[in-house]
């Protein structure tokens, strides 16, 4: 991945979605984000900010349930 693309780790994800960084952690875990876009570095997933654009947290209004997936 090129070095001058802006990539988001756990603190800016955290800040985008406004929970604090353990909480941001435990989502990952959980299946809770979207997979990230780099993974180079063992247990530092980075993200590109236009993963989290149009992805809609569940758990934060998006009634997940209501929603065909496919």
């Amino acid at each position: 991945m090129a070095d001058d693309q802006q990539l988001w780790g756990y603190p800016e994800v955290a800040a985008h979605l406004g929970i604090s960084v353990g909480a941001t952690r435990n989502r990952k875990s959980r299946g809770g984000l979207p997979a990230p876009d780099d993974t180079t570095v063992p247990d530092r997933p980075r993200w590109k900010p236009a993963t989290f654009q149009n992805w809609k947290p569940v758990g934060r209004g998006f009634r997940s349930d209501l929603h065909d997936p496919s």
